[in-house]
């Protein structure tokens, strides 16, 4: 592999949500509102770390219908398993947010969250009621 892929990989893992989202891929394929609700995050921001990981070669993304599902292609499992070998691993895991990411991972298998629809991950806010500008009449 050429020193600069190397490089790329480095530099696409040195963020810490980009790591989480390896951690939890290297576990199962997962799509954005799956991420959304583990990593508690909106959906560009997800995305965003998306597009850093699959320019970076070590995602790919598959269309299923409406949905986009995330994974770590074959080609680089191999890699990711040397990289994050023995005690980085360990550290990783042993972290706070890796025990949530792994708690939250098993709620959406458990309640399949992508069977919800893209909104699943999302938090619901209440409907506004947008009061009118002072002497406007608003039509009904």
């Amino acid at each position: 592999m050429p020193m600069k892929k190397i490089v790329g990989i480095f530099k696409a893992l040195a963020d810490p949500t980009r790591l989480r989202i390896m951690f939890l891929l290297r576990e199962r394929e997962l799509c954005v509102c799956e991420l959304m609700f583990i990593l508690e995050m909106e959906q560009s921001r997800v995305s965003h770390h998306m597009r850093v990981l699959r320019e970076a070669g070590i995602a790919e993304d598959v269309r299923e219908g409406r949905w986009i599902i995330y994974g770590i292609p074959d080609g680089v499992r191999p890699i990711l398993r040397d990289l994050f070998a023995g005690s980085l691993r360990e550290r990783i895991e042993g972290t706070p947010e890796a025990a949530g990411d792994a708690l939250k991972l098993e709620i959406c298998v458990r309640e399949k969250i992508r069977d919800r629809g893209p909104s699943a991950g999302r938090r619901q806010r209440p409907p506004t009621k947008r009061a009118a500008a002072p002497g406007s009449r608003r039509k009904a």
